[in-house]
Order: structure tokens, then sequence, then C-alpha cells
């Protein structure tokens, strides 16, 4: 099984669309720090879902912040994911 780091790098740069367990998202991947921050923020298309958290690679070990929302749902959105594509810069 892939751990989260895995999952996360395997996610694009930017914005991009993805599916997770049937439902389609429009998320953007941002890093920072050389790599070593990671933010990513994903909204449900045509639903309430919304997903996001900030990812930190520090030397003491990985840090993950989600947002107002359990560590276990923004684990099993990240490992869900399949991207779709990129975002045309004209919808981003």
């Amino acid at each position: 099984m892939r751990s989260l780091a895995q999952a996360l790098d395997a996610l694009p740069h930017g914005t991009f669309y993805a599916r997770v367990k049937g439902r389609r998202y429009i998320a953007t991947k941002t890093q920072f720090n050389d790599g070593k921050s990671t933010k990513l923020v994903a909204e449900e298309l045509g639903g309430k879902d919304y997903i996001s958290f900030n990812y930190y690679r520090l030397t003491t070990g990985a840090r993950l912040y989600p947002c107002e929302m359990s560590r276990k749902k923004v684990i099993a959105f990240v490992l869900a994911a399949l991207p779709e594509g990129a975002v045309p810069q004209e919808e981003a």
C-alpha cells in the first residue's frame, strides 16, 4: 500500500480534476520551501465536500495538518484520488 507521502507526490502540481469514489473534484496542489511544504485544496464539483490540508516534511518527520476536518478524511482522499488531468487556464 502506498504511503500518504507517495500518494501526495503522485498528484499533479497546480490545478487538476480528480475522482474519488465516483465523485469528481477540482483540486489545487501547491508546494513551498523547496518541496518541504505542500498545500492541497479540493472541492467536490456539484456537491458539498471540501478537502484542505497542509503537509510538512520536517527533519523530525512528516506532519499532516488538516484544516477543520479529520486526518482520516484527508488520508482517505489522498490515497483514493485519481487525477484526470490539468484544468485549462481559463477555468482555473
